[in-house]
């Protein structure tokens, strides 16, 4: 999914930083997150065809604390102008199998996934440029891990 950090009709996208108190054994935490509007395709049914603003963390990706299910911002190694969404399949030393068109074809493919590398995939198989074509992202590449979508409202909650 594309993100857009274009000024739209909702107001959070307009934030620069949104602090969200974590609590956590009995501590208080202040996170830094922002306001992501994406739209597309790719992480259909997840996300909405026409967009939804999901609130994202940075630390995450610094801190290494990201894992297999996690929805994460990647910075799109084809266009470093670009912000995707989408989902973690494997992390380094994984073996992940895949379809390798899934449109065509029932071929598999089995890889590992190198050190300092993530699989990514969209949920839609058949609408989603991720890992099945561009090969294993490099780590540095992710920007943030999707906490919550926090619009539309009917579909508030975690992802």
């Amino acid at each position: 999914m594309e993100v857009q950090s274009q000024r739209r009709n909702f107001t959070i996208t307009s934030c620069r930083q949104i602090p969200l108190l974590i609590t956590c054994h009995q501590q208080l935490y202040l996170l830094p997150c922002h306001g992501m509007y994406v739209y597309g395709p790719s992480m259909l049914p997840t996300l909405n065809l026409t967009g939804d603003v999901l609130l994202a963390e940075h630390l995450s990706p610094l801190l290494d604390k990201l894992g297999p299910g996690d929805v994460v911002l990647v910075r799109s190694p084809d266009n470093p102008r670009k912000t995707v969404t989408k989902r973690i399949v494997g992390m380094e030393g994984d073996t992940v199998t895949f379809l390798a068109d899934p449109a065509r074809s029932n071929r598999h493919v089995t890889l590992k996934v190198p050190k300092g590398h993530v699989w990514i995939q969209g949920d839609n198989i058949y609408a989603s440029k991720d890992s099945r074509q561009l090969g294993p992202i490099p780590y540095g590449l992710i920007l943030g891990k999707v906490l919550c979508r926090v619009w539309p409202p009917e579909g508030f909650g975690s992802l």
